[in-house]
């Protein structure tokens, strides 16, 4: 199914395109959230009237976010932790964890946008990317320390 975005979804393309996904991600997610347009004759006039501000909105969006990255790059977290043996956590150290603590900072990120792959269980210094925008990903540093 051929549909056109009207917002940058990664790994898939930015405002305008005309992209081919399956029926159902169109159907059950796309097309329902505003994310994309049936590409109809009609909906391809009305996605050319409407590129330019589109693509206005995403600068904007791409403006704040970096704006956001360049407050929250310099942050660094530091988790003290119960260790056992051969520096393995007893717990570990999720994106929530993160959100938490970033949230105590007064920086408000959802655990969701953490690019947190699989808990920290294990002592060190961590960059952990967070996702603010598709093209905007800055690193913070997350340090676990025996506590």
């Amino acid at each position: 199914m051929e549909v056109i975005l009207r917002e940058a979804v990664e790994k898939l393309g930015h405002p305008g395109d005309i992209v081919k996904v399956s029926a159902g991600y169109a159907r059950n997610f796309l097309l329902p959230r505003g994310i994309a347009y049936e590409a109809t004759a009609g909906n391809k006039k009305r996605i050319a009237q409407e590129k330019a501000s589109l693509e206005a909105a995403e600068n904007a969006r791409r403006a704040a976010a970096e704006e956001f990255a360049a407050k929250i790059e310099p942050i660094s977290l530091t988790f003290a932790a119960r260790v056992g043996e051969e520096g393995k956590l007893f717990g570990s150290v999720t994106s929530a964890d993160i959100a938490a603590q970033l949230e105590a900072q007064g920086v408000h990120v959802e655990k969701r946008q953490i690019d947190l792959h699989e808990p920290i269980k294990a002592l060190g210094v961590y960059k952990v990317g967070i996702k603010l925008h598709a093209d905007v990903k800055p690193e913070i540093k997350v340090w676990v320390i025996k506590g």
